[in-house]
């Protein structure tokens, strides 16, 4: 006698024995760990003649959140927010992305992140050395900023001149902090101080954006009538410090002034539609900002700055 199997039932059939020998016994893969996954190092952006190309230096997660951001929320607004936003309260993805800009024959890096093995895979991605790099500027001397500056001892960009903003510089010399010792002192001598409104390089200006750091910086590339905003650490969640500008983050230093200072300048690039880079936004970094409600929302960048 010849039985006929219908077909669906044996496609059936096999995905759960499938799912059976995957799910009985003990897994090897439990055992180990899980290797990173993929992602993408580089992203280049046009605008007018300037090249910009966001170097994604660093990724990891981060537990309890709510330790970091919103710390004057209670825990329900947090939780709401969060799950109105698709994400969870458990953990955050951190994102370190220093931003490249060729100006001329200027090849300018806006920092560096968390150490000199991730700036450099990132360049090595968009096709350029430690060596090409003509000048360095630091938004502001947090660790994940400096970090990449020395490689072994010696400086990772031994080519270039730096730049950073005076204010930001006479508060960590005085302040006994191990990375700025490491890492900016033995540069000292080479670097050349911003203040508010000084050009970095044609098309590059730098903006005192004060509260993160006492002297914290962000910066307004602007080339044939188009501009975009490095905004560094200005607000470093796209939703719970973006979104909700008047949230306080544990990273910054006075957070009065912190909010302020994010109110005024998402409430400029929203109102101006001016694109921004943002060193802590989910790589690769760049969107654009609205107003919505009493906060904002970040519209992440898909085509409109490919040429």
């Amino acid at each position: 006698m010849t039985f006929s199997i219908d077909r669906r039932m044996a496609m059936v059939g096999a995905v759960g024995a499938a799912g059976l020998m995957l799910t009985s016994g003990p897994s090897k893969a439990q055992d180990m760990m899980k290797p990173a996954l993929p992602m993408a190092k580089a992203r280049g952006f046009k605008l007018g003649d300037l090249d910009v190309i966001a170097l994604l230096a660093g990724s990891a997660p981060r537990e309890k959140p709510h330790g970091i951001f919103g710390v004057n929320v209670s825990d329900d607004v947090f939780a709401k927010v969060s799950a109105d936003n698709f994400i969870g309260t458990d953990m955050a993805q951190f994102y370190f992305t220093p931003t490249l800009v060729r100006s001329g024959s200027n090849i300018i890096l806006f920092d560096t992140g968390l150490n000199a093995a991730g700036i450099t895979a990132a360049l090595a991605e968009a096709g350029l050395q430690p060596k090409d790099v003509t000048h360095v500027v630091l938004t502001h001397m947090h660790g994940d900023h400096i970090g990449g500056l020395m490689m072994d001892g010696m400086p990772t960009f031994a080519n270039a001149a730096y730049l950073t903003g005076q204010v930001e510089f006479d508060h960590w010399s005085k302040a006994n902090n191990d990375g700025f010792e490491k890492n900016v002192r033995p540069l000292a001598e080479k670097m050349t101080f911003l203040k508010d409104s000084d050009t970095v390089a044609p098309g590059i200006t730098a903006m005192a954006t004060f509260g993160h750091t006492p002297g914290h910086m962000s910066f307004m590339l602007d080339s044939m009538d188009k501009q975009l905003l490095l905004m560094a650490d200005l607000a470093n969640h796209y939703v719970w410090s973006l979104a909700y500008p008047d949230w306080e983050v544990k990273f910054d230093m006075d957070k009065a002034m912190a909010v302020q200072t994010r109110r005024k300048v998402l409430d400029m690039v929203a109102t101006d539609r001016i694109p921004l880079i943002g060193y802590h936004m989910p790589f690769p970094a760049a969107g654009f900002v609205e107003k919505r409600d009493q906060g904002f929302r970040f519209v992440p960048v898909t085509y409109q700055l490919m040429g």
